[in-house]
């Protein structure tokens, strides 16, 4: 259709003198819709009792999204290079949009396949596609700052949680009077859900077409000013030379910083899944009562998003000043120290709790907006974004073995609403050897050998 032909790449090159911060916003107003991922533990309970089903069924709810993004992110990354990053932000607020649409059908008809089916899959594919779709095209605007490119490019994601949990707590007030954000014993009923599913839809939706219709890609040939690309030479592990997609999957490097990414998000993301509940949990009295309000619970999911939208963004930013491997180093390390007084001293303070959980949450979504710079470091800009959808299918395994350690153990300790903090130790301590087993993998990382690069007119053609 011609009225689609605005979508196409060849109508969002960037005329001579376009400012490169132009584009940050127009990234930000699609990950900041398709970060409302992280704010599902806000109505998890009320899914639970709504469905009458285990915490780890409604668990598999995000489960399957989080896979449906690495596998859509795989798949799709080539064409998203092709197609540009409008024509992809596109696609991916309308499968984002569907999704919730679909999801709120299952919830109203009491079927939670189609929940499944529509928040997960088809949600999970807008997911995928709308979180590498504004990835290269920063890369390429900002060459001289990778980390800070794909700091900005994935703050948004982190930061979703921040608006969307709020704002998820007082839409479910509105559509049920008789639920109310500061008592712990109180659900929403099915009817809110529909409506919040179906507010949450279309109102991202909207906000993504800003998006859309902002963002532009560089001309040809295009360098920041005063830009010498041979001073990236100068840094470890940074290479001037291109690996393409499919060499970049045969190398050991590749799979060395897929366990990376696996081990950093598989620790995270049991916590950001489960937050609200478990800060109740672990200053659970003797009388089965939390001190921690659910507002201050919810509170506690925004607290987090901060931490991880800055996270992603000031640890991203600081690897380009001391390198990929060393802050990859920090992550995994000082995460293994603590998860480990997490499970130990976690219920001491609330104070104790939530700065460890904030430092741990910064690391996680620091680990993520630093992977793009990785790659392009050891592989090259030539096709980087596809390259990077290939390595989140680590995000989608994370995604199903993160909750699932959490969620398994916490079935076997009791119903919710009654767990405490002991309840938890079995699932961190598993963490911490998670975590271990990256900071080995990343040891491992070496430069790629030179049999796997591209060349150079290869490259060349391949930019025209």
């Amino acid at each position: 259709m011609a009225v689609l032909s605005v979508l196409d790449r060849e109508h969002t090159v960037a005329p001579p003198g376009y400012s490169r911060w132009l584009i940050p916003p127009a990234a930000l107003a699609v990950h900041l819709c398709i970060g409302q991922a992280y704010a599902t533990s806000v109505y998890k309970t009320s899914m639970v009792k709504h469905f009458g089903a285990s915490q780890t069924a409604v668990g598999v709810v995000f489960s399957i999204a989080i896979v449906m993004l690495g596998l859509s992110a795989a798949i799709g990354g080539t064409w998203v290079e092709r197609n540009g990053p409008r024509k992809a932000m596109f696609v991916a607020a309308c499968f984002w949009a569907t999704g919730f649409l679909v999801g709120a059908l299952g919830i109203g008809t009491g079927q939670l396949w189609l929940v499944y089916l529509g928040y997960g899959v088809i949600g999970g594919i807008g997911l995928g596609i709308g979180y590498i779709s504004p990835v290269s095209t920063l890369i390429k605007w900002f060459p001289d700052r990778p980390g800070l490119a794909t700091g900005l490019a994935i703050m948004g994601f982190g930061g979703g949680a921040l608006v969307a949990s709020p704002l998820s707590r007082q839409l479910l007030g509105l559509y049920d009077a008789n639920y109310d954000p500061n008592v712990s014993t109180s659900v929403a009923g099915g009817g809110a859900l529909v409506g919040l599913f179906i507010t949450l839809g279309v109102g991202y939706f909207v906000i993504m077409m800003f998006g859309v219709f902002n963002i532009r890609v560089p001309a040809d040939g295009w360098a920041p000013p005063g830009f010498d690309s041979a001073s990236v030479q100068q840094k470890t592990l940074v290479t001037t030379a291109n690996v393409s997609a499919a060499n970049a999957i045969k190398t050991p490097q590749f799979w060395l910083l897929w366990v990376v990414l696996f081990c950093n998000v598989t620790a995270g993301i049991g916590i950001l899944e489960q937050a609200s509940p478990m800060i109740q949990d672990f200053f659970r009295g003797d009388d089965g009562k939390s001190t921690v309000a659910v507002a201050a619970a919810a509170g506690f999911v925004g607290l987090l998003s901060i931490f991880n939208m800055g996270g992603r963004f000031g640890w991203s930013s600081t690897s380009d000043v001391i390198g990929r491997k060393p802050i990859y180093a920090m992550y995994l390390g000082v995460g293994i120290v603590a998860y480990a007084l997490l499970a130990t001293a976690g219920h001491t303070s609330t104070f104790v709790f939530v700065l460890l959980a904030a430092v741990i949450i910064s690391f996680y979504g620091g680990g993520f907006a630093t992977a793009p710079a990785y790659l392009r470091d050891l592989f090259g800009t030539y096709q980087v974004g596809a390259i990077h959808g290939r390595l989140l299918t680590a995000w989608s395994a994370a995604g199903i073995a993160g909750p699932l350690i959490i969620n398994g153990f916490l079935d076997k300790e009791g119903k919710p609403g009654t767990l405490t903090a002991a309840a938890y130790r079995p699932a961190l301590f598993t963490m911490v050897g998670v975590l271990v087993v990256g900071f080995v993998a990343n040891l491992l990382i070496r430069s790629v050998s030179e049999r796997f690069h591209e060349k150079s007119e290869t490259t060349a053609e391949a930019a025209q």
